[in-house]
């Protein structure tokens, strides 16, 4: 990749879509957008993502997905030292944050969120996620709540489509 992506995919954008509103029957658009705009160097994720993606069942569409269908530079390498640094400065913060429960910390410390919004920072790149600010939230630390602390900017998935100005057409499945 030349360039770094734009739009920096969490892994809720992925789960939530297969789920419910773009789900891979109802609209395959959504899944060859992503492609297309990668291949564009316009979004990516990081690995820990990927990792995040492949926990499910080997049976589940979008492990497939994942698997076959997505190429390996989808996912970005979130372990160089600029990442790892940024990374942990926001550790720091949130061990540091007395707002925030020893489980929720320890939660944090060990998912894919403080790596995605590291890498963001780093690349100067949009957190693309479906978490809403909860800035009393005490049980769980939600990525927005700290995106203004580190300058890093976000999006939802429609924000980024809209931005993309990505429309999907409706036709019958035969």
């Amino acid at each position: 990749m030349s360039q770094t992506a734009t739009y920096i995919l969490d892994s809720d954008i992925f789960i939530t879509a297969k789920n419910r509103y773009y789900s891979f029957a109802i609209c395959p658009g959504f899944w060859d957008s992503l492609l297309y705009f990668h291949k564009s160097d316009v979004i990516a994720s990081i690995d820990h993502v990927r990792t995040e993606l492949l926990r499910g069942r080997k049976s589940d569409e979008l492990v497939k997905w994942v698997e076959n269908d997505l190429p390996s530079s989808f996912f970005k390498d979130s372990g160089t030292e600029q990442v790892a640094n940024a990374f942990r400065d926001i550790m720091l913060w949130v061990q540091r944050n007395p707002q925030y429960f020893d489980h929720a910390k320890a939660k944090f410390a060990t998912d894919a969120d403080g790596w995605l919004v590291a890498y963001a920072m780093v690349h100067n790149g949009a957190v693309v996620t479906n978490e809403q600010p909860q800035p009393q939230s005490r049980n769980r630390v939600m990525i927005p709540d700290i995106f203004d602390n580190f300058k890093v900017s976000y999006k939802d998935t429609f924000g980024m489509l809209q931005e993309l100005k990505v429309s999907y057409e409706w036709r019958e499945v035969l």
